[in-house]
C-alpha cells in the first residue's frame, strides 16, 4: 500500500471460524487524509477507531451492497476491526442488522468493555476480542443455518437458491425471509456479493476473466462494474491504492 498506510490481517482461532472471518488493523500514519473507494464484501465489520480529530469511537457496519467513492481514512488515525460472518449476527450480537444495510451505527463507548487502551497492542486486542466473542456464542446453534452458510461460503456464493433449498431443507421463501429479517438483503444478493468479493482476489492476481459461475465475460464485467463502479482492468490497476480491499488481497 501507500507509504504511511499500514495494514495487517489475522485469522481467528478455528473455534471461531464459523463466526469471525478476520481481525485486522488499518493505520494512516501520515498527516494527510487518504481517499478510498469502499467496496461491498459480504462482511459485518466492527470498528474501534482512534484519530486526532475525533474521540474514540466504536462503529458497527451492516452489509454493504454498493461501492462508495468518497471514503476517507483520516490522517493520524488507527482502527482495529473484526470482520464477522453472518452467523455472528444472531449468535454473537443476538440482534438483527436489517436496519443498517449500506450504513453503520455508533455503539456505546464501552461496548463489550473495550476502550482506547485496548488499541495499544493488536495481538492483545485479538486475544481479548476472541475471548469476548467466544463467551457470547451459545452451546447450541441451528445446524440447518450452519449448513446453509457452510455451503454459501464454501462455494463463494456460486450456488443457486434452488440448490441451497434442496441441500438444506428450507424453502426459498423461508430462507429469504430469514435473510431479509435478520440481515436486510435477499439470499441471492448476498451470494452475488460473496462471488464479487472472491472475484476481487482473482483480479488482484491479474485474472481478468471469470473464475466463478458467471454466464460469460460480459456478465462478469457487468457484475464487477455494478459493485465497484469500474471494469476489472481498472480495478487491477488500482491507481493510488484507492481500492483498499483490493490492496489487502495483495498484502495478505
Amino acid at each position: 500500500m501507500d507509504s504511511g498506510i499500514y495494514y495487517k490481517q489475522v485469522k481467528p482461532d478455528e473455534s471461531l471460524s464459523d463466526f469471525v472471518e478476520s481481525f485486522w488493523v488499518l493505520q494512516n500514519e501520515t498527516e494527510h487524509d487518504k481517499k478510498t473507494v469502499g467496496l461491498p464484501d459480504g462482511r459485518i465489520d466492527l470498528f474501534f477507531i482512534q484519530s486526532d480529530n475525533q474521540p474514540f469511537r466504536i462503529v458497527l457496519l451492516g452489509l454493504g451492497t454498493q461501492y462508495h467513492d468518497e471514503g476517507i481514512i483520516p490522517a493520524k488515525s488507527l482502527r482495529f476491526a473484526v470482520s464477522f460472518k453472518l452467523l455472528a449476527v444472531e449468535y454473537v450480537f443476538h440482534e438483527s442488522i436489517s436496519d443498517i444495510v449500506d450504513k453503520g451505527k455508533i455503539l456505546s463507548h464501552d461496548f463489550w468493555d473495550i476502550n482506547l487502551q485496548d488499541l495499544s497492542d493488536f495481538e492483545s486486542f485479538c486475544e481479548r476480542l476472541s475471548q469476548i466473542i467466544s463467551s457470547r456464542i451459545p452451546k447450541e446453534i441451528d445446524l440447518r443455518k450452519k449448513k446453509l452458510f457452510d455451503l454459501i461460503y464454501h462455494t463463494h456464493g456460486s450456488v443457486t437458491v434452488k440448490e441451497l433449498s434442496e441441500k438444506v431443507g428450507w424453502t426459498s421463501r423461508q430462507m429469504n425471509r430469514y435473510f431479509n429479517q435478520r440481515f436486510g438483503i435477499s439470499l441471492k444478493l448476498f451470494c452475488n456479493l460473496l462471488r464479487f468479493r472472491a472475484s476481487l482476489e482473482h483480479i488482484a492476481q491479474g485474472k481478468l476473466f471469470p473464475e466463478l459461475n458467471f454466464t460469460d465475460q460480459n456478465h462478469f464485467i457487468k457484475e464487477i462494474k455494478k459493485f465497484s463502479g469500474v471494469v476489472p482492468k481498472e480495478l487491477f490497476k488500482n491507481k493510488n491504492d484507492r481500492f483498499i480491499l483490493l490492496s489487502s488481497f495483495r498484502t495478505a
